[in-house]
């Protein structure tokens, strides 16, 4: 499995005076940048320690590093070189959404099962929160999750979004709807009972969803939800939904329709409006967005 090119890790300050002496005995040289306590080198390695506590690890030999130093001696903890040690290997099902924050294209919420064998070949495969991969990989690597395990998805292009958004009058309520929906019909075609979800809002938003589905599922809602590794793989199948929607709407219309809600999106906007009428913007885009008031 391949390891993120940069490690970070919150270190308790009370140690910060141990590990720069540990540092400076390994030969390490010393800086102090803006905001750090110290920043460290040596060949093949750096570390930073911010005034937040936050440690950052790179270099092509900070594996070892890590390994042999850092995780025993002032982490205490080993879940960078034995990940496979921490898995929640409980058969559940994780859930999570794509596209709440970008003014064009399909809002997607994905739900996917995985039992303890499951779990493993997901840290195997390469699976990781989304945020952290890019689309290439996330199209990979949601054909395998296809492949290889059940799941659900809902994919809401703009035209029903928005009706479902004037209905709901509220995102967090039409998300805790979806998120039910696809919830309901994996716990049905898997017989699990057992889930967790990326919290996007007050706990009880998504329990009042549950109740009135009258769907009886152990919910476990979580901030960093997408640490779970099934988590993980929804969101990886959401953000797939998401991104082969939006290919689907630029084909569609014959104009590279951007993500996010930012100055390229304005003037794709005025291109789109241009071209095909105001009427447009409602098959397109998230009409309760801000952005629609500047367009």
């Amino acid at each position: 499995m391949d390891k993120p090119s940069c490690f970070t890790a919150q270190v308790d300050l009370k140690l910060a005076s141990k590990l720069q002496e540990d540092l400076h005995n390994q030969g390490f040289t010393f800086t102090t940048p803006p905001y750090t306590i110290f920043s460290a080198k040596k060949k093949g390695i750096s570390c930073t320690l911010y005034e937040s506590g936050k440690l950052t690890v790179q270099g092509k030999e900070k594996d070892p590093f890590i390994e042999f130093y850092l995780e025993p001696q002032i982490l205490q903890s080993f879940h960078f070189s034995h990940p496979e040690a921490h898995l929640d290997l409980t058969p559940h099902i994780g859930m999570d959404e794509a596209g709440k924050g970008d003014f064009f294209g399909p809002l997607c919420i994905a739900s996917v099962f995985a039992n303890q064998e499951g779990i493993q070949n997901l840290l195997k495969i390469g699976v990781k929160d989304s945020k952290r991969l890019s689309d290439d990989v996330i199209l990979k690597l949601a054909q395998k999750i296809r492949a290889q395990y059940p799941y659900t998805v809902i994919r809401l292009f703009p035209t029903k979004y928005n009706e479902l958004h004037r209905k709901f009058k509220n995102l967090n309520r039409l998300l805790a709807w979806a998120h039910t929906a696809a919830l309901a019909d994996l716990s049905a075609k898997t017989g699990c009972q057992k889930a967790l979800v990326d919290q996007f809002a007050e706990k009880h938003v998504m329990q009042q969803a549950l109740q009135q589905k009258k769907l009886t599922v152990e919910l476990e809602q979580k901030t960093h939800g997408e640490d779970d590794l099934v988590v993980a793989a929804a969101s990886i199948l959401a953000r797939a939904a998401f991104v082969e929607g939006m290919q689907t709407l630029s084909q569609e219309y014959g104009i590279e329709i951007p993500k996010g809600a930012n100055a390229k999106v304005i003037e794709a906007g005025r291109k789109l409006v241009a071209k095909f009428g105001a009427d447009v913007l409602e098959k397109v885009a998230k009409t309760h967005f801000k952005t629609m008031s500047e367009l």
